[in-house]
């Protein structure tokens, strides 16, 4: 499966292998050199430049920057719990 084998995902695959406690999950960010990357792509793509493979990799940032997102929502929800 492509994702899997994806750099961005194998991040937080690692990270959340890791057992990260609820405070790191609510910390973690990207690297800044993907941080870095990410704007790159933003403005190559706000000028309608993207190549489709370019288009691909930001749809994966977007992609996981949800889903961590949502696990940082869900995390803050357990620790309100508490």
């Amino acid at each position: 499966m492509a994702v899997a084998q994806s750099p961005v995902y194998q991040v937080v695959y690692y990270f959340l292998a890791s057992r990260p406690t609820h405070e790191e999950i609510l910390a973690f960010r990207p690297a800044e050199a993907t941080q870095a990357r990410i704007h790159k792509l933003l403005e190559v793509n706000k000028e309608g430049r993207l190549t489709g493979e370019e288009e691909a990799e930001l749809d994966e940032f977007e992609n996981v920057e949800h889903f961590v997102r949502m696990l940082k929502l869900h995390t803050r929800q357990l620790l309100q719990q508490k």
